[in-house]
């Protein structure tokens, strides 16, 4: 053989090598115009358009499209979903025909096609793509691609190209991309305060006089000293009122013990008049006497073998003075003697609440307040000192905290303490706080902030669109926000 001839061989084989790659370049030619990945409850969504306008295929050829979820680790996992084929027009009655007859074998898809479509070169044609996986973890740092096959024969198979789409399918969301509500409370302008206490006085039998030496009453004296001299000291105070109730325990008359209850009430205003200089006309004093529902709670929290006894003798004799001879028929006066001795002296008590105004404090002032003293201060004053701290910060969730702390039963407290929760990532406390009020339109819009930033889209929108129904201006923009992600798809 010549050289001539030799070149136009070698010519030849080349081209047979080359013409099936650029053939196979141009019959794959197709675009994504639309993708969207999202993860609701515990699963992931994938949607994808594909538009093959551009894609010539021969009669024997398809293009096999499988959409892959990859780890971004480089050692990382990855999960195919089913695949997409576009056939020509013969290769398309062969693969249906195959699937038809169950012969599997003849057919070169890894897993079953979710679509088979006929492709018509030269026509416009679009192919929608849904599919749906389990979440697993690695997902949350995940790319999307779409591996390309090309197969021009019954059992080829040839990866031909990877083309990345998604880069993050989850991309890490923060509250920072939702508008949180936060409600600033009104200024209070008269902070009333009260103080309730206890304290458990010991007197000579039948007798009213209040005497600081006898049995264990210094400690007791001392701790009352203790609390109202601080609220007497402090400047930023002013006492409005003292109310004093005294209790006395079941033996002897009702009505003597009545009488009893009320001058050793009013034996200790007469105490705090004199140690502390207040005035008379600050005092409502009043004894209530025997102290029967007392008495009942702490038989039903005790473990005597009489209980049920003396709580049935409670509850049915009306008559508190004969209640005492019943209770002493017990257990031939054992039980008696116990109430006595255990459960009586408790029931002797004062209680006593004092009431004051606090004066109005700057934020300065305010910062150092919440620090010793925070129930001095309003939810305004609170919100002020928050307001001075980054809304990432430890500083800032404490103050929400201590706020929703005194005020329990505040929306308003509610609603800030959840926000400051979802801005340092804290949803689930935030939902938690939110139950006790969820019925609430001021509380729909964190609940559904709380519910997206955790990944729970249907809950999200269900709160962003009643809340922004009913006007409020953050939620409408929240809802908006997803719906411009693809989320609602």
């Amino acid at each position: 053989m010549n050289s001539n001839v030799l070149k136009t061989v070698l010519i030849v084989l080349l081209l047979g090598l080359i013409i099936p790659i650029r053939s196979q370049t141009q019959i794959s030619n197709y675009k994504v115009t639309s993708k969207h990945v999202v993860k609701r409850s515990n699963n992931i969504y994938v949607s994808i358009d594909f538009n093959l306008d551009e894609m010539n295929l021969k009669k024997n050829d398809m293009v096999i499209l499988t959409p892959v979820l990859k780890s971004n680790d480089l050692n990382g996992e990855s999960l195919s979903l089913p695949p997409v084929a576009i056939t020509g027009g013969v290769r398309n009655k062969i693969v249906n025909r195959n699937e038809k007859l169950g012969n599997q074998g003849l057919l070169p898809f890894k897993m079953k096609p979710q679509t088979i479509l006929k492709r018509k070169n030269k026509t416009s044609q679009s192919l929608a793509y849904n599919s749906s996986v389990s979440y697993r973890p690695w997902m949350d740092d995940a790319s999307l691609s779409i591996e390309e096959s090309m197969s021009g024969c019954a059992n080829c198979y040839d990866k031909t190209g990877d083309q990345l789409i998604v880069q993050n399918i989850l991309p890490k969301q923060t509250p920072a991309s939702y508008k949180l509500t936060y409600i600033k409370p009104n200024v209070e302008p008269v902070k009333a305060r009260s103080d309730r206490h206890t304290a458990s006085f010991n007197y000579i039998v039948d007798r009213d006089e209040l005497l600081r030496d006898y049995k264990n009453n210094k400690p007791q004296f001392d701790e009352v000293d203790r609390i109202i001299g601080e609220i007497r000291d402090n400047k930023d105070l002013e006492i409005t009122e003292f109310t004093i109730v005294g209790y006395a325990s079941p033996e002897s008359g009702f009505e003597h013990n009545r009488i009893l209850a009320e001058n050793r009430a009013n034996s200790f205003a007469h105490y705090l008049i004199t140690k502390f200089g207040i005035s008379r006309n600050k005092f409502t004093v009043e004894g209530k006497g025997e102290d029967w529902a007392g008495l009942r709670k702490a038989v039903s929290e005790s473990n005597l073998d009489d209980k049920r006894s003396i709580l049935s003798i409670i509850n049915k004799v009306q008559n508190p003075d004969a209640r005492d001879a019943e209770l002493m028929k017990l257990s031939n006066g054992k039980t008696y003697k116990t109430l006595l001795n255990s459960f009586y002296p408790r029931l002797r008590r004062t209680e006593y609440a004092v009431a004051y105004v606090v004066r109005a404090f700057n934020v300065e002032e305010a910062i150092l307040i919440i620090k010793k003293n925070p129930k001095l201060l309003s939810l305004n004053e609170m919100y002020l000192v928050a307001e001075s701290y980054p809304s990432n910060s430890k500083e800032f969730r404490e103050v929400f905290d201590i706020a929703v702390r005194l005020y329990p039963d505040s929306e308003i407290a509610i609603i800030n303490s959840a926000a400051a929760d979802i801005e340092n990532n804290n949803y689930t406390a935030a939902i938690e706080r939110l139950k006790k009020i969820e019925n609430k339109p001021s509380a729909w819009n964190n609940l559904g902030v709380a519910y997206i930033l955790k990944g729970d889209i249907e809950k999200a929108t269900e709160y962003f669109k009643k809340s922004a129904e009913n006007g409020d201006a953050d939620a409408k923009v929240n809802w908006e926000i997803i719906q411009e992600s693809g989320k609602l798809n």
